[in-house]
């Protein structure tokens, strides 16, 4: 459909409801119901939203070193607009037309920036615009790992997220049996993700009770990414629907395996007849700007690790021996490596970025997977780096990742490289959100401090 296909629609449908929304900065998913007449109304100056949702966290909490927004500035809208290409409808919800959108410039207020700046979706689409721009057509998708819980909003607050029962139990990876007992579940998912344009390329059951793996299927990068934003939210919308709740977090269970949020990645020209990462004439048949972008990946990972694991509980995930790296390492087909190379047909050469997790904002992390991997062709940089053999973990040759977000946002917030990539105003943005996080943090006492502290000590 064309966009006046879609404005015909919209205007001769029955229902007068309009949904869209955007993810924030944590890559929760905000938005609203609109009429379709205001629908129609925006389409060409765009809507006032509140710039709230640029500073607070996910509790809804305000930060307090915010320069985005805030008390300072009163929390003003900030302009939003609807990209109808986005357009679909929602099959659990009467078809119900549903859009996404991204933030424009807004005059700039003192002190602070105008949204665009902290808007996720529209970072990627400027980085996508750099990449075109170079002659390339990135080609990502995002695959998903996370848990199932035959649990309520309520159950959750009430158990105080304890003793949950999961879907289904034990450790039951690629099971053909285990979703059986829960198989109009696993039907929908399947179907309805893809009615609702998230087409899936695979779904299983990973190692643990109730956990589920989707594999969605690749696309240009900002409609991937699109896709992978609402893929968490509509998996959740989905699940409630059965009496399940799902969780995204990288590692709910300190006993069970994480979950993964892996990018595949690869360049083609812009006529998307060659993939430009293969030459069947070198070794593993990697074409030199494939090497390039793997160079730039390594050499940039450190300085941005927070894109690809945001959160505090990230890092519980990144441990050795848990299928998650700690390395900056790459491989040819190897699960143990930062980077894993996938190369035995053109069609499917690729490289899959293993450090990002489930609980990542696909925007940011895609963001970043591209600019680094652009970074390493625009400075030609070198694959100097051997490739792992065997286990990644013990090949610490160029360093480790970061083990804590405190750590890891400090790196980031003074990098020069993390600058060239993303721009000052959202470095800083990105950065004091993770220090806000941090801090939220290690003002707490945990449940471990108690059971190892309370009498003994």
């Amino acid at each position: 459909m064309n966009q006046q296909d879609i404005i015909d629609f919209i205007q001769q449908s029955d229902s007068p409801k309009i949904k869209y929304g955007f993810t924030d900065i944590d890559g929760v998913l905000r938005g609203k119901i609109i009429h379709r007449q205001k629908f129609l109304d925006g389409l060409s100056d765009g809507f006032g939203f509140c710039d709230v949702v640029w500073g607070w966290d996910v509790s809804d909490t305000p930060y307090d070193n915010g320069q985005t927004t805030g008390w300072h500035s009163g929390y003003p809208d900030a302009p939003v607009r609807i990209d109808l290409a986005t357009f679909r409808q929602l099959p659990w919800e009467d078809n119900i037309p549903f859009f996404l959108a991204d933030f424009t410039p807004a005059p700039e207020k003192q002190p602070g920036i105008h949204a665009l700046a902290a808007c996720p979706r529209s970072l990627l689409k400027r980085i996508a615009g750099q990449c075109a721009n170079m002659g390339f057509h990135a080609e990502y998708a995002q695959e998903f790992e996370w848990f199932n819980f035959r649990e309520t909003p309520k159950s959750l607050q009430d158990k105080s997220f304890q003793n949950l029962e999961p879907l289904t139990p034990g450790m039951f990876g690629y099971s053909i049996l285990r979703p059986s007992l829960e198989s109009a579940f696993y039907h929908d998912l399947f179907d309805l993700l893809g009615q609702f344009d998230i087409p899936l390329e695979g779904l299983h059951t990973e190692t643990g009770p109730g956990v589920y793996e989707a594999a969605i299927m690749h696309d240009e990068v900002v409609r991937a990414a699109d896709k992978a934003a609402l893929f968490k939210t509509a998996v959740k919308e989905i699940a409630y629907r059965h009496g399940i709740v799902a969780t995204f977090m990288a590692k709910w269970n300190a006993d069970l395996p994480g979950c993964s949020g892996h990018i595949h990645q690869s360049l083609w020209n812009s006529e998307q007849t060659a993939n430009l990462f293969y030459d069947a004439t070198q070794p593993n048949n990697m074409s030199e700007l494939m090497r390039q972008f793997i160079a730039g990946q390594l050499y940039c990972l450190p300085h941005i690790t927070p894109m690809f694991a945001p959160t505090i509980n990230s890092y519980k995930r990144l441990v050795e021996g848990a299928w998650a790296p700690t390395t900056v390492t790459w491989s040819v087909d190897n699960r143990t490596t930062a980077l894993r190379v996938l190369n035995h047909k053109e069609a499917y050469t690729r490289v899959e970025h293993r450090v990002s997790g489930a609980d990542t904002n696909p925007y940011l992390a895609i963001a970043a997977a591209l600019a680094s991997g652009l970074y390493g062709i625009r400075h030609k940089l070198s694959l100097d780096i051997p490739a792992s053999v065997g286990n990644g973990y013990t090949d610490k040759r160029n360093g480790i990742l970061p083990s804590n977000l405190a750590d890891a946002t400090r790196v980031m917030a003074n990098s020069p490289v993390a600058t060239e990539l993303f721009g000052a105003e959202f470095v800083d943005h990105f950065t004091r959100t993770r220090d806000w996080e941090w801090r939220q943090y290690i003002r707490q006492v945990s449940d471990w401090e108690l059971k190892r502290y309370f009498e003994i000590i």
